[in-house]
């Protein structure tokens, strides 16, 4: 089994859901959503996300998003920073819940790495996963839901809410889009390297339609 399929179930006794997906997928509103259906249920739930899930991650997140524009971290160093933030995110956030068995929901998580700095940066997939290890230890996810969408269509949709917000797009959102189409296709070859793990959601649906949709298969693992 190659490093980018291998799982390791989580030994604590919660449940741990990731969402990924590109620039403008719906993420952070499906996140929302699955975390009011989930309290429903009387579940207590740690909605979380990645970078700033820690007041140090949220240092981290403003030289990572490029706030000041004036600090461009390099390849290595984007990652590496990355890293020092979900280090610290599941030492101090992630495995405290769910070792109260808490059900985690996070807003990116290891696969974005593995995506954006290892696949459309070039580093190499099975490095930043050996890196992931180290940085997360035991802690794993149970599932993934990857939102799925055309990076034009993303970038239209992350452009719109920056403007309604009075906000420009991130360090990210502002890359090319042979960029963003590399991204997309990496977390599908994610996907397909392993399938039981990762699920791919059609984010182009209605958000009622593929809030649904991800409640069907994060059901699965409660």
């Amino acid at each position: 089994m190659s490093p980018a399929a291998a799982k390791s179930p989580s030994p604590q006794p919660g449940r741990f859901v990731t969402l990924e997906g590109g620039e403008g997928t719906g993420k952070t509103t499906q996140a929302r959503m699955l975390v009011r259906r989930l309290e429903a249920t009387g579940r207590k739930v740690e909605p979380t996300r990645e970078p700033g899930g820690t007041p140090l991650g949220r240092r981290l997140e403003e030289l990572l998003k490029g706030g000041s524009g004036r600090i461009v971290p390099g390849r290595r160093s984007e990652l590496l920073l990355y890293l020092a933030d979900r280090a610290q995110h599941v030492e101090k956030v992630i495995a405290p819940a769910l070792q109260r068995g808490w059900v985690v929901v996070c807003d990116r998580f290891i696969d974005s790495s593995e995506v954006y700095q290892g696949r459309a940066r070039g580093l190499g997939v099975e490095m930043v996963r050996r890196f992931n290890r180290w940085a997360c230890g035991e802690i794993w996810p149970d599932i993934t839901i990857l939102l799925d969408l055309d990076p034009e269509q993303g970038l239209k949709r992350a452009r719109e809410r920056q403007d309604s917000l009075g906000l420009g797009l991130d360090r990210l959102e502002r890359e090319d889009l042979a960029f963003h189409q590399a991204v997309r296709q990496g977390f599908l070859d994610q996907a397909r390297k392993d399938p039981e793990r990762i699920k791919v959601v059609d984010a182009a649906r209605p958000p009622e339609e593929v809030a649904e949709h991800i409640w069907s298969l994060v059901r699965e693992i409660l």
